[in-house]
């Protein structure tokens, strides 16, 4: 958004239904989250309340009497905008605008729009552009006269001073059309940048959590790289990489991906779905959780549910992620004891604080030994005289033993699945070319 551009002013509500199944949430809660969501987008936010429902009113989602004491809020408050934390319909929309006079977005609008304002790569402008055609496709009803655009996200709250959007349902098709066209190449480009790091080849691990857990601290800490950390929902949107040396040596590719929220829009998770592909070739999964907010159980819950219903990991979430329990450092001693205690009886919790330091070396060597279950034993005989095969094989793999005598060197190594292939390869290559020979691993 434009720093000289005046802070649109917003009222948010969430509505909260008395009855019927809930995740585990407090009402204050939730709309302290939709309060975070709003502020992330750099709205002023003038009031915020929770709203107490039996059921969602098929004409204006809240009961007529909540619509009618919201007026004079609206008007003291002098708001431009009303964020309502739910899924409204177009006719909802349309009626709550009519009777408030001031633009309403739903909660994927909200989340849209401040990935439309925080996307930096080619990749995720293109992906956000989608979800947001995606959903305004459904929403060609003309509910809002003088919706007008704004530099910065896509319009979804109307800015000053322009003209009329006219929306055509054929030119928006044509225009999804062609962006995933666009998205088909870079997901090509993906899978050549993948097919590479295969030849490296480097274990991939994945971080992944709820928005604002500390994964982009945590990445920063362990790799001294300089990713955009705040305490903030959705400060970094964008995957970053970096390599990383574990405690045994070996080399790593660390991925910090987006961060997932309750209720994540679908037409956001179907269009991140390529960036979400990293988490699909990961080795090792991290869940990165902030322990120290009193979601953090339906938090998990939030994550593990977009992992194994969109992703489709549910084999890796049952068998049980390696769990990075954040933010210990904000916890009082006694909370931090006990979740220390805790991790220390269970092989797949870490307790750690990304900002101090504290733990990390634990969750690196948890990663390592993780990585150690996936790697082949090989039993190899090589002539003693080959030095640069049997450094090769030090440097990639873990020498279990090793047996010299005056010709050859009897070792057994433990190579990740990847190296074990290239070294086989390798092997019979030369096996083929020239019986009795052996030659150093292709690099």
């Amino acid at each position: 958004m434009d720093s000289k551009q005046k802070r649109s002013r917003a009222v948010v509500i969430h509505p909260a239904l008395k009855r019927g199944p809930g995740d585990g949430r407090l009402p204050e809660a939730r709309l302290e989250e939709a309060i975070g969501l709003a502020h992330a987008i750099d709205l002023d936010v003038v009031h915020g309340e929770v709203v107490p429902m039996p059921k969602p009113k098929p004409a204006t989602y809240i009961g007529s009497g909540a619509v009618e004491r919201m007026v004079p809020i609206l008007e003291n408050t002098e708001a431009e905008l009303v964020v309502m934390d739910c899924h409204v319909t177009p006719i909802q929309q349309r009626n709550l605008e009519k009777a408030w006079n001031v633009k309403v977005i739903d909660r994927t609008g909200l989340i849209l729009e401040i990935f439309g304002a925080r996307a930096r790569t080619r990749e995720g402008m293109l992906q956000v552009e989608l979800a947001h055609l995606n959903y305004q496709r459904s929403r060609l009803v003309r509910s809002w006269t003088h919706l007008e655009r704004q530099r910065g996200g896509f319009g979804f709250m109307g800015g000053p001073g322009e003209s009329q959007i006219e929306i055509d349902r054929r030119l928006i098709g044509d225009r999804i059309t062609r962006l995933r066209k666009e998205l088909e190449e870079v997901k090509r480009t993906r899978h050549l940048h993948r097919q590479a790091r295969k030849r490296v080849p480097y274990p991939i691990v994945a971080l992944v959590g709820y928005t604002n857990a500390g994964k982009s601290t945590l990445f920063n800490r362990v790799t001294s790289a300089e990713v955009l950390a705040q305490d903030q929902l959705f400060a970094t949107l964008d995957p970053t990489m970096r390599s990383l040396q574990l405690p045994s040596g070996r080399m790593i590719i660390l991925s910090d991906t987006v961060g997932f929220v309750s209720h994540l829009p679908h037409e956001l998770v179907a269009a991140f779905h390529a960036t979400l592909e990293e988490v699909l070739e990961a080795d090792v999964v991290v869940h990165v959780r902030d322990v120290a907010h009193p979601d953090t159980l339906a938090q998990k819950a939030d994550v593990e549910k977009v992992l194994k219903v969109e992703l489709g990991l549910e084999t890796e979430v049952e068998a049980g992620l390696i769990e990075a329990l954040n933010k210990i450092d904000l916890l009082d001693d006694d909370n931090r004891a006990a979740l220390q205690m805790e991790a220390a009886r269970d092989d797949r919790l870490v307790a750690l604080s990304a900002v101090t330091g504290q733990g990390t070396d634990t969750l690196l060597a948890l990663i390592d030994e993780r990585l150690s279950h996936s790697r082949i034993t090989l039993e190899i005989t090589l002539p003693i005289s080959d030095g640069a095969t049997i450094a090769w094989l030090y440097r990639k793999g873990e020498v279990l033993s090793r047996q010299d005598d005056d010709e050859a060197v009897a070792m057994l190594v433990r190579l990740d699945p990847a190296d074990a292939g290239r070294f086989q390869q390798g092997q019979q290559e030369e096996s083929d070319s020239e019986a009795g020979r052996y030659r150093r691993p292709r690099h």
